[in-house]
């Protein structure tokens, strides 16, 4: 019994150091198997108790989608990329809606965001697709 919680034990310490799910799934599958030892059963029981724990906690785990893997458009999102919400002058654009700005010691090409309009002046970056800053005009002017 003292070995099976003792590797549960382990396993907790590994979850705590990882932050993953699997290792919280095989302590309680090793809690199992020493619960069954602790009840006087076989060691294939033991086993069993710990397989169908382990089993019966991924299965549920993969019911709630909580392993489901959370994915971050990192074009968008100022925690990932911190150009986003940064100003850019635009001197010009160009018939289709692309300009060439100076951001970061360097020119960037850029285009402008759907649904605004193409004026000169103070623009804030909102998405990067690639090298490409899209930019929306600072005092939020639509067309």
């Amino acid at each position: 019994m003292w070995i099976w919680l003792g590797l549960a034990a382990l396993a907790l310490i590994g979850e705590l150091a990882t932050g993953t799910f699997y290792l919280l799934l095989v302590a309680l599958g090793l809690a199992a198997g020493g619960i069954a030892a602790w009840l006087n059963a076989g060691l294939q029981w033991e086993l069993v108790a710990c397989g169908v724990v382990l089993l019966l906690g991924l299965l549920v785990l993969r019911k709630t989608r909580v392993l489901k893997k959370r994915e971050v458009n990192s074009a968008r999102n100022a925690d990932v990329n911190l150009d986003i919400g940064q100003t850019v002058v635009v001197e010009a654009w160009s018939d289709s809606g692309a300009a060439r700005v100076w951001y970061r010691g360097a020119h960037w090409q850029a285009e402008l965001a759907k649904g605004h309009a193409a004026h000169p002046g103070e623009h804030i970056i909102t998405e990067l697709r690639g090298s490409i800053l899209v930019l929306t005009p600072k005092r939020g002017r639509s067309a």
